[in-house]
């Protein structure tokens, strides 16, 4: 009766690691000898484990993740210009503490999406905010916000992001619109917050697919600035999983 009261209250405070926990010790014997100060121990990893795990599970709903991406899971073996050391530097995450940006050029199918996803799982394992969105979906989610009223709201979402990652960057040049809600996100980002950035191409001709040279300026500016570029070639990776049939997506 009086483990069933516990129970009761731990359930009311929602400390559901600590419950399935405590459960577990009471039903198993390999807990009878351990000192009280351990199995308390225990149960608050349990707590805290459990915890841990439903704000990831948050942080990776934001995110909205394009792929299942993971860094252990890139494919080295494609030349490609890919350096696992690199990588692995930049997993580790210093670049976004430091709120600098990460470039990612390439031509199409080479696996920057990809690359892009494993490196914002990365960020929500390592307990930062993070978000992927193409660029014609962002700004499309911009110019709705600017009309029905929510936008400053919309901007201020962005902002608190620890890292924000635009796939698919200057596809097509941007129209006057475009650029001004472009550089209110970029500009609230800048040395707050890090940007990644995946695109065909060369940083030389954002300048031309931006318009507008002032507009250019600010936004390349702010985003070239202290960043951390990798810069892919080599052949489709959809052609390469074809010819290789994996069991799982890789980049």
């Amino acid at each position: 009766m009086l483990n069933q009261a516990t129970l009761d209250k731990m359930n009311a405070m929602r400390l559901n690691g600590m419950v399935g926990a405590f459960q577990h010790q009471q039903s198993s014997p390999d807990f009878t000898s351990l000192a009280f100060e351990e199995r308390l121990g225990f149960l608050i990893d349990a707590e805290w484990d459990a915890r841990e795990e439903r704000k990831l599970t948050r942080r990776l709903q934001v995110a909205r993740l394009r792929y299942p991406a993971s860094l252990e899971d890139i494919d080295y073996q494609t030349p490609r210009g890919l350096d696992r050391q690199v990588v692995l530097a930049l997993g580790a995450g210093q670049w976004i503490r430091e709120h600098q940006a990460l470039l990612i050029t390439g031509p199409t199918g080479v696996g920057k999406s990809y690359l892009a996803c494993a490196f914002v799982h990365r960020a929500c394992r390592s307990g930062f905010s993070a978000r992927y969105v193409r660029l014609p979906r962002l700004l499309h989610e911009l110019i709705v916000a600017h009309g029905d009223g929510t936008y400053a709201r919309t901007l201020q979402r962005l902002a608190r992001l620890d890292l924000l990652a635009i796939d698919d960057w200057l596809l097509t040049p941007l129209k006057d619109p475009e650029r001004r809600h472009l550089l209110e996100v970029i500009e609230d980002r800048y040395e707050q917050s890090s940007t990644l950035i995946t695109t065909q191409l060369p940083v030389k001709s954002w300048h031309e697919a931006i318009g507008e040279a002032s507009m250019a300026d600010a936004i390349c500016d702010r985003l070239v600035h202290r960043a951390h570029v990798i810069a892919l070639k080599g052949p489709s990776m959809r052609q390469v999983r074809a010819v290789r049939k994996p069991a799982k997506a890789s980049a």
